[in-house]
């Protein structure tokens, strides 16, 4: 995932439909459940009820890109927001990957200068 792309991450989880979706399936849900393009140059993500299975699909320019990953004994750390759909950036995006709960994460604020010195 480059710096410039974004993740638009559904989230509400899918129930079993996660796990049995395949790249078609997934193509239609980002177009109808997401109100998304899904041939548009980002990621697409969902998850299961457990949290313990997330699905990336994106396109390539000749076809499209289905990658799972399965936890073992952990969860993700899904957002928690009132919309459906959340675009988080490539480094967000790694964090949740990484089991990281990016609602808790506070950054210190982007100072705006004016003058230096």
């Amino acid at each position: 995932m480059s710096k410039e792309e974004r993740l638009n991450l559904l989230t509400r989880p899918l129930l079993s439909l996660l796990c049995c979706c395949g790249i078609n399936s997934l193509a239609v849900l980002v177009q109808e459940t997401m109100a998304l393009d899904s041939f548009a140059p980002a990621v697409f993500a969902s998850c299961n009820r457990p949290r313990d299975r997330m699905k990336l699909l994106f396109f390539d320019r000749s076809g499209f890109v289905l990658v799972l990953k399965r936890l073992t004994e952990n969860r993700f750390r899904w957002p928690r927001r009132e919309a459906a759909v959340v675009t988080l950036t490539s480094e967000q995006s790694h964090w949740i990957l990484d089991g990281i709960d990016i609602d808790a994460m506070v950054r210190h604020p982007v100072p705006q200068y004016q003058v230096a010195g």
